[in-house]
């Protein structure tokens, strides 16, 4: 239950995260025992590059204490939406952190905000929906495949956020959102492989007094599709953005300045400008420098506005 509020002291059936390097993070479940493959219930040991460690002796620690391995050490943190999204176990392709930043401020989501997911996927970007929209808002997230919904309702209600969510097993592309829905949504998310079939759905469960849509889109012809539907549909303020995540580095960079004094009063012919040697001050700042390589493309977005129905 370690998601549902800042917590001190690690408990059982909590789920923790491992902090070895910053690239080196894992997800455990406190559990003091599992079943192996012979379906024995044998001591729950994790293993990591710097040596195994007792998952149960994590039990009573604080959050943040540094944790010994058979060979190093880590930290135990508490997670959060971005470190559950570096850890997760994949189930499709997730969202990262810089699209989720950009999708929670352009769908305006907030406490108590009502909004529909579509699909669910592996739960990356839901678990930054729930932690904006709690606690009085709720989640419906869909997804086609069974067996996703199964695990997704699992995860949710391990991390104690159940009751801020609901898991549907539906293709909404062809047969919509519930008609519970209609008008009493805030946003709308899709993450489809064909959004603009379920565009006029999104306008059907959207709020009379108007809302947010949001379509994440690997594909420039998906957004072309996109766009024309949304137009036709009523929707306004249509914009595509792009994310693109850029690590500035931080350098000193020495310049040398040149004495234009010095060279004017020694008016040296060609012959001794070879050999001149003309005295130079250094200065030193403090600069930034692109990487020579960055993240490629994950893809686009697009959002849109559909406005109050009496405007429409």
């Amino acid at each position: 239950m370690s998601f549902t509020k800042p917590k001190t002291t690690i408990e059982e059936n909590d789920t923790v995260i491992l902090y070895l390097t910053v690239q080196s993070l894992h997800a455990i479940d406190v559990v003091p025992f599992i079943k192996n493959k012979k379906d024995e219930l044998v001591e729950n040991v994790f293993q990591t590059n710097y040596g195994a460690l007792k998952v149960k002796d994590l039990i009573g620690m604080k959050y943040g204490s540094r944790v010994t391995l058979t060979k190093g050490w880590a930290y135990v943190l508490q997670p959060t939406p971005e470190l559950w999204t570096q850890t997760l176990p994949h189930r499709t392709q997730i969202i990262y952190t810089p699209d989720i930043s950009m999708i929670l401020f352009q769908l305006e989501i907030k406490p108590g905000s009502v909004v529909v997911e579509s699909g669910t996927g592996s739960g990356s970007l839901s678990h930054s929906f729930l932690r904006a929209i709690k606690p009085l808002g709720h989640l419906h997230t869909f997804d086609f495949h069974e067996q996703r919904c199964d695990i997704a309702r699992y995860e949710f209600k391990m991390h104690g956020l159940n009751d801020f969510v609901t898991v549907y097993h539906r293709d909404v592309c062809t047969q919509g959102f519930t008609d519970e829905l209609d008008g009493k949504v805030d946003a709308v998310f899709l993450d489809l492989p064909a959004p603009h079939l379920a565009v006029p759905h999104a306008m059907k469960a959207l709020k009379n007094s108007g809302g947010r849509f949001c379509s994440f889109s690997p594909c420039i012809e998906q957004v072309q599709r996109c766009c024309e539907t949304l137009e036709h549909n009523g929707f306004v303020e249509i914009q595509t953005m792009e994310i693109l995540q850029v690590e500035e580095y931080v350098k000193t960079k020495v310049i040398n300045v040149l004495d234009l004094d010095f060279v004017k009063t020694k008016k040296p012919d060609e012959a001794e400008a070879k050999d001149l040697k003309t005295p130079r001050e250094q200065k030193k700042y403090v600069t930034t420098q692109a990487p020579f390589t960055m993240p490629g493309h994950t893809g686009y977005l697009t959002f849109a506005t559909i406005p109050p129905l009496f405007a429409r």
